[in-house]
């Protein structure tokens, strides 16, 4: 197998996880559209292109980790996008968290030139893609994954298979749910405790080695008590990401009505001004509505 892949998508989580198929020795061709996010990886020997197009001609496995499901779009679909670039031999992968039904579009756009795709969201945050770590959710053929498990594992740890395209997406919304539930209970947690005139450091430690221990009081909990609301994942984000599972559960006929209030929260603290700080800043909406500025 040549150790060669293409890499479009260097924000937050992108950057790590180009960098440490860098330093698992493959030859990465990249593609951003800041260029100057990419300087540190072409230091690093990686090879700049163009376009999407330009990345698809020079690798047969291309990873993509964008924004929004517009870009996801633009990137594949639009002009110079990775669909006019792709050839028989090539496997594309979104680890994008997008909308199921747009990764079948692509699927079947790619198909058409006998190209082969699978969605591939990841769970983890900044620490997870830096440390290689992730949780990987991946949809595909069954032929197509082991593949590329070497890729997947260089980025992460725990790599499930789900099933066919879109499988990797209705798991990411399932993780986003609870994501969502999990943020807003530790919020009310820290603005309850500091109300309360607990020593919040004391309070994290002690709940969070019985049953209310978790991901996000062991990692986002402390973030908010040093004042550190930058993201490892963004507030723009996390919305969107919401936005698709009350979708996608409309569609389905179910009422979600914790990840609808939850979205709300959100909603309020993009108002306030938020949108680019990480989503442990929940706390910031859940203290405009108590009437206090315990952070």
């Amino acid at each position: 197998m040549e150790k060669k892949a293409g890499f479009i998508g260097l924000g937050v989580m992108g950057i790590s996880m180009a960098s440490r198929l860098i330093d698992a020795g493959y030859d990465l061709f990249v593609y951003n559209r800041t260029k100057s996010k990419a300087n540190t990886l072409i230091e690093r020997g990686a090879h700049w292109c163009g376009t999407p197009r330009e990345v698809a001609e020079n690798t047969h496995v291309v990873f993509t980790i964008v924004g929004f499901p517009s870009d996801v779009e633009e990137v594949y679909l639009g002009d110079n996008g990775l669909v006019e670039g792709a050839s028989e031999k090539s496997i594309f992968v979104d680890m994008t968290t997008t909308k199921p039904s747009l990764e079948k579009k692509i699927e079947k756009a790619l198909s058409s030139r006998k190209a082969r795709f699978a969605d591939a969201p990841v769970s983890g945050g900044d620490k997870g893609a830096r440390e290689g770590t992730l949780s990987i959710m991946v949809g595909c053929d069954d032929d197509i994954f082991p593949v590329l498990l070497p890729y997947f594992s260089v980025m992460g740890k725990n790599i499930t298979h789900l099933g066919p395209v879109g499988s990797g997406q209705h798991t990411k919304m399932a993780n986003q749910i609870v994501i969502a539930g999990t943020m807003a209970g530790v919020s009310e947690a820290l603005v309850y405790g500091a109300r309360a005139g607990l020593d919040l450091v004391k309070m994290v430690s002690t709940i969070s080695k019985g049953a209310a221990g978790c991901w996000t009081l062991d990692n986002l909990a402390p973030r908010v008590l040093r004042g550190d609301y930058a993201p490892g994942f963004m507030v723009d984000h996390f919305i969107k990401d919401m936005t698709i599972a009350v979708e996608e559960a409309d569609a389905m006929g179910l009422s979600l009505p914790s990840l609808a209030l939850t979205r709300e929260l959100y909603k309020a603290v993009k108002a306030q001004g938020h949108g680019k700080d990480g989503t442990q800043v929940l706390v910031k909406a859940l203290e405009s509505l108590s009437g206090g500025e315990d952070f």
